[in-house]
């Protein structure tokens, strides 16, 4: 399934397997991956969604989710298939932080065997994850490394969520 419906850069920077885009969103690579990118859309998806509304929430979900496939194909060109829906899920992070940057996100820190749950604002919270996301994808790419995880995906997503709300809040204040 994943090699017939993931998303093979190299293809949709030639024109084929447009449709896939759509379809890897829905594949996961097991069900840490599903669980995750489940446990961040539970904990931010619904406040973007209030933003935005049922309908237009979708519409640009789906977006973020192939603009982060388009970037990670232009960056990535190969034909390994990518799945998940981390990209689009990046893109509601990415929304979440111009929308609700001081809102507190609780976070687990671990220090050996001491497990501490700490109150941040949710633009230090998602700002590191996304440097994490810049540092990870730069070293991948200097040094040519296979992780099996899409990087520049998150990144795209995340900002293509991030001016599609800056745009969005502009015009809703006028």
């Amino acid at each position: 399934m994943i090699g017939e419906y993931g998303v093979r850069p190299a293809e949709l920077l030639a024109g084929h397997g447009v449709h896939k885009v759509f379809t890897s969103m829905f594949l996961h690579g097991g069900v840490l991956h599903i669980l995750f990118n489940m446990w961040y859309l539970w904990i931010f998806g619904d406040n973007v969604e209030g933003f935005f509304g049922h309908e237009r929430y979708l519409l640009l979900y789906l977006g973020w989710g192939a603009t982060a496939a388009l970037i990670h194909s232009i960056l990535d060109r190969s034909m390994i298939p990518a799945i998940g829906a981390s990209g689009a899920i990046s893109g509601v992070l990415g929304a979440y932080m111009v929308l609700y940057p001081w809102a507190k996100v609780y976070s687990a820190i671990v220090l050996l065997y001491f497990v501490r749950i700490v109150a941040v604002p949710a633009v230090l919270f998602l700002g590191s994850w996304f440097l994490l996301q810049a540092i990870s994808a730069s070293l991948t790419w200097m040094t040519g490394a296979a992780t099996g995880v899409a990087y520049w995906a998150h990144i795209g997503g995340f900002l293509a969520g991030a001016v599609t709300t800056l745009v969005a809040r502009r015009f809703r204040r006028e």
